[in-house]
């Protein structure tokens, strides 16, 4: 399946969780309000690996972060459980908003990285290949590690094999996605 994430009108034929997300993101103008900073919505949701708690992840990439900042803030700072924090991901700075819209957690977040260079959407286009190539079973397995507590690359680095670090390991193994 080669679906394409640039925007979310993949979303609308999705599952019924997908078609909610599409509803609220749509709805609140939450990708409108971002565009000027490339937003991808990236994660569990879009490749059906999602649990009950997961929340909509979008990553963006920034210039000006205090001009980030600002407009997280200026939009999304009435949000139910808004916070903004700066820290550092992967030897990189980084903005993480957080905040909840009707039934969803959202975090925003944002670095001086090209959206599609990103780790996330990386691990995102390789996890979602791995899930095509290797077909429901799989997918279930995933979820129910997920559902025991694993993060995502770890549940996809222990069904691969993969030893060491499952961020990098997971990006490792296919060179080309």
């Amino acid at each position: 399946m080669n679906t394409n994430f640039d925007n979310l009108d993949y979303l609308k034929n999705g599952n019924p969780k997908q078609k909610r997300a599409y509803e609220v993101l749509t709805k609140n103008r939450v990708m409108d309000i971002l565009s000027s900073f490339a937003p991808l919505l990236v994660g569990t949701i879009p490749i059906c690996i999602d649990i009950e708690d997961s929340d909509l992840d979008i990553i963006c990439c920034y210039q000006n972060k205090n001009e980030f900042i600002k407009l997280i803030k200026d939009s999304f700072s009435d949000a139910q459980h808004f916070q903004v924090k700066e820290a550092i991901h992967q030897q990189e700075q980084a903005v993480v908003a957080n905040f909840r819209v009707d039934d969803f957690e959202i975090e925003i977040f944002g670095q001086q990285i090209p959206t599609r260079e990103q780790n996330a959407y990386r691990h995102m286009l390789i996890e979602h290949r791995l899930l095509c190539e290797r077909g429901e079973d799989f997918r279930q397995r995933i979820v129910e590690l997920k559902q025991k507590g694993y993060k995502t690359e770890p549940a996809f680095a222990l069904m691969l094999g993969l030893k060491g670090d499952p961020y990098s390991e997971l990006l490792n193994y296919y060179t080309k996605c």
